[in-house]
């Protein structure tokens, strides 16, 4: 897929969730993240978290949607309801943009398999 085919795909992706939201702002690449960790969590958006429940809410994301391509397999869940997984495989070592754009090519695809885009 080319560049902008993806660029053109997150930006769609980004409309959609702040429409589903009903929100006006787009989200960005972190809320997203914050956002799919939730959704694995089952957790609702009005409770409070730490910061560093936010941030293990993020790490739950990123295990998610980089699990398919076979980095990281769930181990289950804890006492209490959350999520934790096991490191297949080290990461490709990107610099920062790159990085993100790996991980966004593994949203895209974390969303068509959910049947949210096409």
């Amino acid at each position: 897929m080319e560049s902008w085919e993806k660029d053109f795909r997150w930006l769609e992706t980004k409309h959609k969730i702040a429409q589903s939201l009903g929100k006006e702002d787009l989200p960005d690449f972190y809320t997203i993240l914050f956002l799919i960790g939730l959704q694995e969590l089952g957790a609702l958006p009005e409770e409070k978290f730490t910061k560093e429940q936010k941030q293990d809410l993020m790490h739950i994301a990123v295990c998610t949607v980089l699990s398919p391509s076979g980095y990281y397999i769930s181990e289950g869940n804890d006492e209490e309801g959350w999520p934790h997984f096991k490191q297949l495989k080290p990461l490709p070592g990107f610099i920062m943009i790159e990085q993100e754009n790996f991980l966004k090519d593994h949203i895209l695809l974390y969303f068509q398999n959910q049947n949210f885009i096409d």
